[in-house]
C-alpha cells in the first residue's frame, strides 16, 4: 500500500507538470530593411582605370556585399569622373535601386564578358527597382547622370583593365 501511495503521488506529480501550459515563445525581434542599410556614405573605395572604346574611367569597386549595398547612397554631387563598378558574385538578373541616392545617375548592364547590354536612368531616391532584361549580368557600372550619352558608349561596347577583360581580372578563380 505504502508503495501504492507513493506510485499515486508520483503519478499525479507526473500529470500536474504535464499539464501546466508552456510559456508563451519570446517575441522574435523584427529588423526592418532601414535597420540594416547603411546610414551613410561609404569612403572613396579602391579604384582601376578601366577603358570603354576610347574613354577611360578611375572607378572605384565595390567588391563586398556591403560596399555594394551602400553603393553611392547619400553621395551628393557627384562628377562626370565619379564612377563605380560593381562585381556581382555570380551572372544574375541584376536589379538596383535609389533608396537614400539624393543624385540620378546612369548604370550600365554589364556581361561576364565584359560587354554592355543595357544602360539605364536612375532616377534619384527611386526604391522601385531596374531590373535586367537578362539573367546574365555580372557587373554593373555606375556613372554621372548622363555619363553614356555624353561620352557616345552604347550598348555592345566592351570594357577592359589594365590586366584586360573584366572577367580575367575579377573572375579568375571563381566558379561561374
Amino acid at each position: 500500500m505504502k508503495n501504492f501511495i507513493h506510485l499515486a503521488l508520483l503519478l499525479g506529480a507526473a500529470l500536474f507538470v504535464g499539464c501546466q501550459k508552456d510559456s508563451p515563445p519570446a517575441p522574435v525581434a523584427l529588423v526592418s530593411l532601414d535597420d540594416i542599410l547603411p546610414k551613410q556614405a561609404q569612403p572613396k573605395l579602391p579604384t582601376m582605370k578601366i577603358y570603354l572604346g576610347p574613354e577611360t574611367l578611375d572607378t572605384e569597386l565595390a567588391l563586398t556585399e556591403r560596399e555594394e549595398m551602400t553603393g553611392m547612397m547619400f553621395r551628393t554631387n557627384i562628377q562626370d569622373t565619379d564612377s563605380m563598378l560593381f562585381v556581382l558574385p555570380a551572372p544574375q538578373q541584376a536589379s538596383f535601386w535609389m533608396k537614400n541616392c539624393p543624385e540620378s545617375i546612369s548604370a550600365a548592364y554589364i556581361t561576364t564578358d565584359g560587354t554592355i547590354t543595357e544602360i539605364h536612368h536612375l532616377e534619384k531616391n527611386d526604391t522601385n527597382a531596374v531590373l535586367a532584361a537578362t539573367d546574365n549580368i555580372q557587373f554593373v557600372l555606375e556613372t554621372s547622370d548622363g555619363w553614356f550619352t555624353r561620352h557616345n558608349i552604347a550598348v555592345g561596347t566592351l570594357i577592359r583593365t589594365e590586366k584586360g577583360s573584366l572577367a580575367e581580372t575579377f573572375l579568375q578563380g571563381r566558379r561561374q
